[in-house]
């Protein structure tokens, strides 16, 4: 069975910084796009930032406008890892952060997908904090 675990959440002062680690299980994960979405109290689950097997190739990593420049998106293979390093965090990145893989893996290149219906493991999501 596939899981995803968040870790790496907290609470964090505006200005600063967190490294979110999703770790995969019951399967390889090399080859397959893994995404970051938040959820805000009292808001719609939206999309952050989703990264293809492909690193390094043209647009391998997909990014929501309100993080570009400030969060990025890593894997470590040999890990089974995806990480979301944040930084320069504002008190609107409070939410809720969750990993996401779909069920099978996919070696097409070209931005990888935000939308939440191409994604069907969740993990079970790490707060986030930031305070003014």
């Amino acid at each position: 069975q596939v899981q995803l675990v968040e870790s790496g959440g907290g609470l964090v002062q505006a200005g600063g910084s967190l490294r979110l680690s999703c770790a995969a299980s019951g399967r390889t994960f090399s080859s397959y796009t893994v995404a970051w979405f938040r959820q805000a109290p009292g808001k719609e689950r939206e999309f952050v930032a989703a990264i293809r097997w492909s690193v390094g190739s043209p647009n391998y990593a997909n990014y929501a406008d309100s993080v570009k420049a400030r969060f990025t998106i890593s894997r470590d293979n040999a890990k089974n890892t995806v990480y979301l390093q944040m930084n320069s965090l504002k008190p609107e990145d409070t939410a809720v952060y969750y990993c996401a893989a779909p069920l099978s893996s996919d070696r097409s290149r070209g931005l990888p997908p935000s939308g939440q219906s191409r994604y069907d493991y969740w993990g079970q999501g790490t707060q986030v904090t930031v305070s003014s």
